[in-house]
């Protein structure tokens, strides 16, 4: 069975990548559809930090912003992608509009910090975690220029409520990109 498991199926590398992005862009598109609105803030909480992390940190900072940025232009383009099955350019004006920015900020900074090498849990986790509160702090300054908050109110509505629940993303997409790291790695590069 260990044999089946690590046989390459799929040699040339460019496909790989394709199928990699392609397969980030579904799961970030389907995990919107997970979906728990907070009656206090307009800005509801989903699963797609988890594979906007993953995305950055097991393609790299140039796949994971370019896996990003197909999903938002899909979403632009008006396929139903963004939460509340939304579409369309005018949601980019909405309250999350300054989270899907962020999605690439995020995939960015994690792709940037992840070398080649392989790291300890705890690495993994900060690294991973400096990432996750770039995309909170995108979508709390889209929240304080949209909606003419203060400074405060945009912390306490689009980002301290996030932090409990993003902590657990981080922890679980930590533990996945250290099983995953070097299997991704040795196939798309």
């Amino acid at each position: 069975m260990e044999a089946i498991i690590n046989r390459e199926f799929i040699r040339d590398k460019r496909i790989c990548r394709v199928l990699a992005v392609t397969g980030f862009v579904i799961l970030t598109a389907l995990s919107a559809f997970v979906r728990i609105p907070l009656p206090f803030t307009p800005v509801p909480l989903t699963l797609q930090t988890f594979f906007v992390l993953l995305s950055g940190s097991l393609l790299g900072r140039r796949l994971g912003v370019f896996t990003q940025g197909i999903y938002i232009l899909l979403g632009i383009t008006g396929f139903q992608v963004f939460t509340g099955t939304g579409s369309g350019g005018l949601y980019l004006f909405g309250p999350t509009g300054g989270y899907l920015a962020g999605f690439a900020v995020a995939s960015f900074i994690a792709g940037s910090l992840f070398s080649r090498e392989k790291q300890g849990w705890p690495i993994v986790f900060l690294k991973l975690l400096l990432a996750d509160l770039a995309l909170l702090s995108c979508g709390m300054l889209w929240l304080k220029v949209s909606f003419s908050w203060p400074l405060s109110r945009a912390f306490l509505l689009g980002f301290l409520p996030f932090i409990p629940g993003n902590i657990l993303k981080v922890i679980f997409a930590a533990a996945v990109h250290r099983k995953l790291r070097s299997r991704i790695k040795a196939a798309i590069y």
